[in-house]
């Protein structure tokens, strides 16, 4: 722009905020001293986007003088869109994301700590293991606050034609057991199940703590390490022998996401499919008139029903020069009958124990009960503090993964994959 465009542009800019009376200072505040804050929220859902923006509607009709603005993210480019803002000094006040997505943020000094910060009432209502997911070198960068355990979504009328016994949170099926209930529900064009991994990695790791795995372990100096014992043979063993002996599990889902499974599952090709427990919204959207669908808890193992997650989070960015506001709305936000509001929303389970105990969340419509019986066994995932995973999930663990549940290689070569290769990215990021 040429200096004389410029110097009119300014003019004019300058006479209209003069005109409004809404000219703002260097840190946020309006001139008549209104707080500013930005909430990016990742929420995609109809319902989940309308809770949120309800919220925030009633918290600055309640505070006047701090204003929240809805900024709409997605999840698709969060951590790249963070890392630009954060170097640009440009990042929202308030932060949705994920726990797994925390650790390079919170080592890298863009996340305020927030243990001098949080409410005592918020502190206590949120579960330890909840808090451990958001914990890096001994502070706190998020609020952990929604959570999503994985289930069997099965076609009611094709597993109770099997006679197999029906699984519940108390008596869930044996990962032997569901092996066998697959091979049952096989018959002449339809799988008796389909494993959606064209993102292999988090599912591996979050149901692999039921067989008794955990992959990545901490040596006596604190330094994360792969390790590839019996316990993680358990579930990728059983997904392999279920694509490539028994026949039982579909060979073309294995590069599917979830959503594009659920054309096969309403039209019988596949008798259950292992979803995140969110999947129930486009189910109840997407289903045919009349087809019966039911949610049973994933398999249990040597781990029990132990799963691994990575919890929905509010940060604080530490650039934020009103952090204590910041924090003051998350609390707001995640009120418990809030928390319920954005759960549901989400169709997802808070991680809040007095949100967790409401009636709403109890019913057996939809499963909502079954989801909320296995929210007492939901751990930190594997992976949740350990500096370099990112690049060994894309560059070691998905690859690897893919083509032994294809058939590919065998056990032997995954582990040295995963292990050997593994080791040798995360000493990088450990020196």
């Amino acid at each position: 722009m040429r200096p004389l465009a410029r110097r009119v542009a300014a003019a004019v800019t300058t006479l209209a905020l003069l005109l409004t009376g809404c000219s703002s200072t260097d840190d946020g505040r309006d001139a008549d001293g209104t707080i500013r804050l930005r909430f990016q929220s990742l929420a995609w859902q109809k319902e989940s986007v309308d809770a949120n923006k309800r919220l925030v509607k009633e918290w600055n009709a309640a505070h006047p003088d701090v204003q929240v603005e809805y900024v709409q993210g997605s999840w698709d480019n969060v951590h790249d869109q963070l890392l630009t803002s954060f170097e640009g000094g440009e990042a929202p006040d308030i932060i949705h994301d994920a726990s797994d997505d925390l650790a390079d943020f919170a080592y890298g000094g863009y996340l305020t700590d927030l243990r001098p910060l949080l409410p005592g009432r918020l502190k206590a209502d949120i579960p330890e293991q909840s808090w451990r997911t958001t914990t890096f070198g001994g502070g706190i960068y998020g609020v952990p606050f929604l959570q999503e355990p994985r289930v069997l979504i099965a076609n009611t009328k094709l597993l109770k034609a099997s006679g197999a016994r029906i699984p519940t949170p108390e008596r869930p099926w044996s990962w032997a057991e569901f092996r066998e209930v697959s091979k049952a529900l096989t018959g002449k064009g339809r799988y008796g199940v389909a494993w959606p991994l064209k993102e292999p990695v988090s599912v591996t790791l979050n149901l692999g703590l039921s067989g008794g795995g955990q992959l990545f372990h901490r040596d006596p100096d604190g330094k994360a390490e792969l390790r590839f014992g019996a316990g993680d043979q358990v579930v990728t063993g059983t997904i392999r022998d279920q694509v490539n002996s028994d026949r039982s599990a579909a060979r073309t889902a294995l590069g599917m996401g979830g959503s594009d499974t659920l054309p096969g599952f309403f039209g019988g090709r596949y008798a259950m499919v292992p979803l995140g427990f969110a999947y129930r919204q486009q189910i109840v959207e997407q289903a045919p008139e009349g087809f019966a669908w039911t949610v049973l808890p994933a398999p249990a193992g040597p781990g029990g029903q132990a799963q691994g997650v990575s919890p929905q989070t509010l940060s604080v960015a530490e650039d934020s020069p009103y952090k204590k506001e910041a924090v003051a709305f998350i609390d707001f936000l995640l009120r418990p009958p809030n928390m319920v509001r954005l759960a549901r929303g989400d169709w997802m389970l808070p991680t809040g124990t007095t949100a967790l105990a409401h009636p709403s969340l109890h019913t057996a419509e939809h499963g909502w009960a079954t989801g909320t019986a296995l929210a007492r066994h939901l751990r930190p995932a594997p992976a949740q503090t350990v500096r370099g995973y990112p690049e060994w999930k894309d560059k070691v663990a998905t690859p690897a993964l893919q083509e032994y549940y294809s058939g590919a290689i065998d056990t032997a070569e995954l582990r040295e994959r995963l292990v050997d290769d593994g080791n040798r990215v995360l000493a990088r990021y450990q020196r």
